[in-house]
């Protein structure tokens, strides 16, 4: 089995292109914004707003983590994803354009927007919320740069079968992220 190796330049340059393509979204005409391709499917709205549930769990463990942390400014910026965490990082991160498995979403991360919600002005507040959200990500993954990342773990959002130390959280993060792009191409195809 392959090592997964991370970096937070890699991390921050993949973070960028998502935030550029969510730029992109957001100035699309609300009627593609809000049409989901099937009556059971999320719209891009809805997949826009999940993102933001999901990323909100992570703040406050990503804060106290980053406050207790060390500073060490020697050795080597990379890091090496432990198998268990690999293996959960690798399920949501999506393969040469394509979802590896589709999963049922659980009710706390559902978003649950109203036909009512689906205004230009709640759509730009969603999207507001989501560039608010990953500007946090992008600078916790830039303060970590100087801290002794091994030094804690967060638990999961899904609960403590799965900790992570800071850089798997971030690629868990991301690759999240990445899961719901490939989703909303697929919504606007």
């Amino acid at each position: 089995m392959a090592s997964l190796i991370l970096s937070p330049e890699s991390q921050i340059q993949r973070l960028n292109r998502i935030v550029n393509k969510v730029k992109s979204l957001q100035e699309l005409d609300v009627s593609l914004l809000t049409t989901p391709p099937h009556p059971k499917s999320w719209n891009v709205v809805e997949v826009i707003a999940h993102l933001n549930i999901s990323y909100t769990l992570y703040v406050e463990k990503i804060d106290i983590a980053l406050d207790k942390l060390p500073t060490n400014d020697s050795g080597s910026k990379e890091f090496k994803a432990r198998p268990w965490q690999k293996f959960v990082i690798e399920g949501q991160r999506p393969k040469e354009g394509v979802r590896k498995w589709k999963m049922k979403t659980l009710k706390r991360f559902e978003p649950l927007l109203s036909k009512e919600d689906l205004n230009r002005e709640k759509i730009d507040s969603i999207f507001t919320e989501f560039f608010k959200l990953h500007d946090h990500l992008k600078r916790s993954i830039l303060k970590s740069r100087n801290k002794d990342v091994t030094k804690t773990k967060i638990t999961s959002a899904i609960g403590p079968l799965v900790r992570f130390y800071l850089p798997e959280a971030f690629e868990f993060l991301l690759s999240h992220v990445e899961r719901h792009m490939v989703q909303i191409d697929e919504i606007l195809a």
